[in-house]
């Protein structure tokens, strides 16, 4: 549907909000609702079904069609967004099912992580964390795949920090104010310094991921790798550059 139409659906919606006008709402956006959705898949890896993350999403979707104010000077799809995102990360909260030997086994690698780069001046490879800790290669592999759960708590925690959408243009994320240019700049340059911390393959996964927007299954392929290893990767990947971001981490879960 071209902008023109959605305007035109959202002023009779406006006049008359029937149940069937909010219902071609719903089917015109629900696009937007497995964007999202496969952008949280990525963290969830495979502890949480993609299908059931847009069930989950499209709760957002109709709350944020309901309390959507076009008066405001900001985009539906910004403000649907994040009631999508916050509906779905509502759920998994709910769900409770985050086990503390995951928590601890996180703890265990970045521990790893930091004794062998302060040891060795370099990145720490997997070889050199296993033995850190102790565990074959493929045990390590078994651990950074159950990390991709674990990614949720700075979802959470991101999404906290928010709190409820903000439907203005001075406080959504979408409009840029002037003393934020001086911000991007700084986050740029973290940006890159965390990249080099990174190998290939997962600075490959992260540049696909989130300037490319390729998903796990496109990115699996163009590596040559299967989706659980790609998934590895980018957990790895999130470890490192946790360190080097800061507080501009939530940048890579926004």
């Amino acid at each position: 549907m071209k902008t023109v139409e959605k305007e035109k659906l959202w002023e009779e919606y406006q006049k008359n909000p029937s149940a069937e006008l909010r219902e071609k709402i719903i089917i015109e956006y629900a696009p937007l609702v497995r964007v999202v959705a496969g952008r949280l898949s990525m963290y969830l890896g495979y502890n949480v079904e993609y299908e059931d993350l847009v069930s989950y999403g499209i709760f957002g979707l109709i709350d944020a069609i309901d309390k959507f104010d076009r008066g405001k000077d900001v985009k539906f799809e910004t403000y649907a967004s994040l009631r999508i995102r916050g509906s779905i990360l509502d759920q998994i909260r709910k769900m409770d099912w985050i086990p503390r030997t995951v928590r601890q086994k996180r703890k265990k690698i970045e521990e790893a992580i930091k004794q062998i780069e302060t040891k060795t001046g370099r990145n720490a490879s997997d070889e050199e964390i296993a033995q850190e800790l102790g565990i074959g290669e493929e045990e390590l592999n078994d651990w950074q795949t159950q990390l991709n759960v674990t990614n949720v708590i700075s979802l959470n925690e991101f999404v906290e920090q928010g709190g409820e959408p903000v439907m203005d243009a001075k406080n959504n994320s979408h409009f840029i104010q002037p003393e934020e240019s001086v911000q991007e700049e700084e986050l740029k340059k973290v940006l890159m310094e965390s990249l080099e911390l990174l190998t290939e393959k997962e600075k490959k996964v992260i540049l696909l991921y989130y300037y490319e927007d390729l998903t796990l299954k496109e990115i699996s392929s163009i590596l040559e790798v299967s989706e659980s290893r790609v998934s590895q990767l980018h957990t790895k990947a999130l470890l490192k550059m946790r360190k080097k971001m800061g507080n501009y981490m939530g940048i890579l879960i926004d």
